[in-house]
């Protein structure tokens, strides 16, 4: 579970990035967090994960906050960023064996579970070479690898599927699927609205720093009331709310 309760983030003095957000994203469900560029998405993300200070507020991680106890927090949650260009000197399998060795997974789980991931990924005979060789899909599949390495119970997603190729796309969004299905957590933001229509069970969307909806697909086409797809949904509020 991830609490969001009333977070504000400042770059410039009186503006504020992020306004007040209060969000609960509950075990056994997909939260789907959508917005146009800019919104404020990658900056919140980057408060939940701890790589951005949260000037009013806190975040919880299954009930700890990652302010006032930020290590603890950070073994509650895999993170993948918006841009896999990590530690591109290192091989591969090194950067998984890094990732293993901080968060304490025993030799012979990391054995399997690395192994498991990337034939998975159809990545399991490039380990061996380094990070800075792959294509942009490979370093967002060993990314996504390293942050499923420890198994945490809440997965935190900023644009998974960028760069991936349509199996290891279709792959991810299963796993998504079976870690809620297991009463886990998956927070992700895409742009991909039609993936977002078929995987979440709840939405959410940000424009201009401030949550405009949450809710299910259904309860945003009562709002809007009327029918379509989700982008179609998607773009009216977000126009109303520039309006």
């Amino acid at each position: 579970m991830i609490e969001i309760l009333g977070v504000s983030k400042s770059y410039v003095k009186d503006k504020k990035t992020i306004d007040n957000l209060n969000l609960k994203i509950n075990d056994g469900e997909i939260f789907g967090f959508l917005g146009p560029n800019g919104a404020g998405k990658t900056t919140t993300i980057k408060m939940i994960t701890g790589i951005l200070d949260i000037d009013e507020g806190d975040i919880l991680i299954d009930g700890t906050s990652i302010k006032e106890n930020p290590v603890l927090a950070k073994t509650k949650f895999g993170f993948v960023p918006d841009n896999p260009d990590l530690f591109l000197k290192l091989k591969g399998i090194e950067y998984l064996n890094f990732l293993a060795d901080i968060y304490k997974v025993s030799k012979k789980e990391r054995k399997e579970r690395i192994e498991n991931f990337a034939k998975k990924f159809d990545i399991y005979d490039n380990l061996n070479d380094r990070i800075q060789s792959y294509s942009h899909g490979m370093r967002q599949k060993i990314v996504i690898i390293g942050a499923l390495l420890h198994n945490p119970k809440n997965w935190i997603l900023d644009e998974p599927m960028t760069g991936l190729d349509p199996k290891s796309s279709h792959d991810l969004k299963e796993l998504m699927k079976q870690h809620s299905r297991n009463k886990n957590t998956v927070f992700f933001s895409t742009h991909v609205l039609e993936v977002a229509e078929k995987l979440c069970d709840r939405i959410g969307i940000i424009n201009k720093g401030e949550l405009i909806f949450v809710g299910t697909y259904e309860e945003m086409k009562k709002q809007v009331k009327e029918n379509g797809s989700l982008e179609d949904l998607f773009l009216e509020i977000t126009e109303k709310n520039n309006n």
